[in-house]
């Protein structure tokens, strides 16, 4: 097994040693399944689709996504153990990615256990099932990319609950750069261009293709950019901190 793997293993075990699994499991199935039920007009739709279910899905990784991630270093730091993790025959790239591969999978797990849904269409009706398997690929590569900006965050803090707070602002300014209200509040002067630059950067924008059915390539690069440029960020706030 390589080392990568190791801290992988190790991570996603602890998760099923606290509370933690257990308590973003339940309310995460709680939450989509009530919001596309009650908000999203699951049946009053009349239409044998998910996306009054997928909609919702953005907002509760905003809050759900930074509690699961504001621990994967801030903790190590508090406790001290990050020193300890470094004394280990592991690269810096094996830490960081086992750390977040962990969490990515285990959100990639919950998330499948949604998968009742997608059988309950198909069973009211014919669902276009290409448009939701597309659905389910941008919303686990959503949450990825903001597992990767959490990741960064908690590295750069002791206190989970700050790591947590500024983890929802900086994912809610990436999902709102692509929120008409934005774009619209910019002034007339402003070059498309660059209005065009301000959308594309939004998490909604690349979610939104995926919900559509839309598979292109521009924007799972732009969920893996994200991922690896958090992730570069990530590792070199660790190593300035050893450095310190």
């Amino acid at each position: 097994m390589s080392k990568t793997g190791v801290v992988f293993q190790r991570e996603f075990a602890s998760y099923f040693c606290t509370p933690l699994a257990y308590v973003f499991t339940v309310i995460f199935l709680m939450l989509a399944s009530s919001f596309a039920f009650f908000f999203g007009g699951f049946f009053s739709n009349g239409q044998a689709d998910l996306r009054s279910f997928f909609n919702y899905h953005p907002w509760l990784y905003l809050f759900l996504v930074p509690a699961l991630s504001m621990g994967l270093w801030a903790e190590e730091r508090k406790s001290g153990t990050l020193e300890l993790l470094m004394t280990l025959p592991l690269s810096l790239r094996d830490m960081v990615l086992g750390k977040f591969l962990a969490a990515w999978v285990f959100t990639g797990l919950v998330l499948a256990l949604t998968c009742p849904m997608w059988f309950t269409v198909n069973y009211l009706g014919d669902p276009d099932n290409g448009v939701i398997l597309a659905s389910y690929l941008g919303s686990w590569l959503m949450a990825g990319a903001m597992l990767a900006v959490g990741s960064c965050i908690s590295a750069c803090t002791k206190n989970q609950v700050i790591a947590f707070i500024l983890t929802v602002v900086v994912c809610f300014l990436l999902m709102a750069s692509g929120l008409g209200i934005v774009t619209d509040w910019l002034p007339g002067w402003v070059a498309d261009w660059f209005i065009e630059a301000v959308a594309a950067l939004s998490f909604l924008t690349h979610f939104n293709a995926f919900a559509k059915g839309v598979l292109d390539l521009r924007d799972v690069l732009y969920f893996a950019i994200m991922m690896g440029g958090w992730l570069l960020a990530t590792a070199i706030v660790i190593d300035m901190k050893k450095a310190n």
